[in-house]
């Protein structure tokens, strides 16, 4: 397809983006992974813990393929690698229904899984958009990847519920993989547009930079900035805390004696809250200039952990809840934003792909270092006091953050201004 600048080229890239996170790794093997595990325990007489580790195979293997996914990206564009990524990764997720019982088989069927999801991820959806939308950037980003990532979330799980009622896990496992195929490859198909060629100050295109891509940093003269490190260390220690405590909070108020339902109400608010706020990041990124203005989310993080560890009734622990998502919605958000004001575009896929894949692996990584820490104690008090030393260090990298620099050049995409007010933002 030819590139085209028109707003209806934006917004349709907008609507792509956000069913392309829908039918992503985080809805369609995340969100329902607790949905398999008692069907493969039992068909197949697995100890819970055996399965459950595959979720670390596909952070591994995230961590190993978001960057090449950047990369090609970078090179040949993002449309073209995601319209490869999604059949793959739909053929991965059907594969999975041939489990048979031997658990290393089990474990390279997601490994598969893992390597599939890294190409048509929330790697190369931010790198779209961001090439897209300046101005309103932030907003966009949230959008996307709030939306689309929340929704998949919260609606999966049903979906999936009905389809082991009706034809088994294996079923289940062909239907997801169906459902990424036949509703997410349509709307990449029409909908999804790599950005256009940026101008420069001079007037002249950057066409040797790829598509849509103003000047910036290479990977490897990212890596050599404090700020490359600064951001890593910052959004991983965040991310990687908010998650430990995210997959541990039902688990945690079940311990103290509260019944399923209320757990399930609180775990869904700190969801619905991480959801909204990625959002609403994204338009604060957009209208404050200043990296620090997640300083002080980070630390509603931190002060929701403490208040969740000592809360004794329901309403202090669906304001702990709150809090907590306000953190999680930060960090998700502010990443790829940080990352095309601070190195531009032109390597945006590489650097994202480097960071993100290693905030994924210390994602994967948390909650199985928490449920040792319990394992150990008896206790998940010494993980949360850990937890919530991380954030703090984090809100202290975050607050060391040096302002942003101007590395687009004084003019604005083609269709920027055109195509917010298309959408409906501007």
């Amino acid at each position: 397809m030819s590139q085209t600048t028109t707003p209806r080229s934006a917004a349709g890239t907008v609507v792509a983006s956000t069913v392309g996170n829908f039918v992503g790794a985080t809805p369609m093997v995340h969100a329902v992974f607790g949905s398999f595990l008692l069907p493969l325990c039992g068909e197949f007489g697995w100890p819970r813990a055996g399965v459950s580790g595959v979720l670390g195979v596909v952070a591994l293997a995230g961590a190993l393929c978001y960057p090449l996914a950047g990369r090609l990206a970078d090179r040949y564009g993002a449309r073209r690698i995601i319209l490869f990524g999604n059949p793959l990764f739909a053929a991965a997720l059907m594969a999975l229904s041939l489990a048979d019982g031997k658990l290393g088989r089990f474990y390279l069927l997601f490994t598969l899984v893992g390597v599939s999801a890294a190409i048509p991820s929330t790697v190369l959806y931010t790198k779209v958009v961001s090439g897209w939308f300046r101005e309103r950037r932030g907003l966009f980003l949230g959008l996307t990847a709030g939306v689309g990532n929340g929704a998949g979330a919260t609606l999966m799980p049903i979906v999936v519920a009905v389809l082991i009622a009706d034809f088994g896990w294996r079923g289940a496992y062909i239907g997801l993989g169906l459902i990424v195929l036949l509703l997410g490859f349509p709307f990449l198909l029409l909908l999804l547009h790599d950005p256009p060629v940026a101008a420069s100050a001079d007037g002249a295109t950057e066409a040797a930079t790829g598509p849509g891509f103003s000047p910036g940093f290479n990977l490897g003269q990212a890596r050599r900035t404090t700020t490359f490190w600064t951001i890593l260390a910052a959004i991983a220690l965040g991310a990687g805390s908010m998650t430990a405590v995210f997959a541990h909070v039902i688990p945690m108020l079940l311990d103290r004696g509260m019944p399923m339902p209320l757990a399930t109400t609180v775990l869904s608010t700190f969801a619905l809250v991480a959801v909204v706020w990625q959002v609403t990041i994204g338009y604060l990124l957009d209208r404050v200039r200043t990296p620090r203005i997640a300083l002080p989310f980070y630390l509603c993080a931190l002060v929701g952990v403490l208040l969740f560890q000592h809360a004794a009734t329901l309403p202090q622990l669906l304001v702990a809840a709150g809090l907590m998502g306000i953190g999680l919605g930060t960090e998700y958000g502010v990443l790829p934003y940080y990352i095309s004001r601070y190195f531009g575009l032109p390597s945006y896929g590489a650097i994202y792909g480097v960071i993100y894949g290693t905030v994924v692996l210390t994602m994967g990584i948390t909650p199985f270092l928490m449920d040792r820490v319990f394992d150990a104690t008896a206790s998940y008090d010494h993980a949360i006091y850990a937890i919530a030393a991380a954030l703090a260090v984090g809100a202290a990298l975050i607050a060391r953050l040096r302002p942003y620099e101007d590395l687009t050049g004084s003019r604005p995409l083609v269709a920027d201004a055109a195509s917010m007010r298309t959408c409906g933002t501007g």
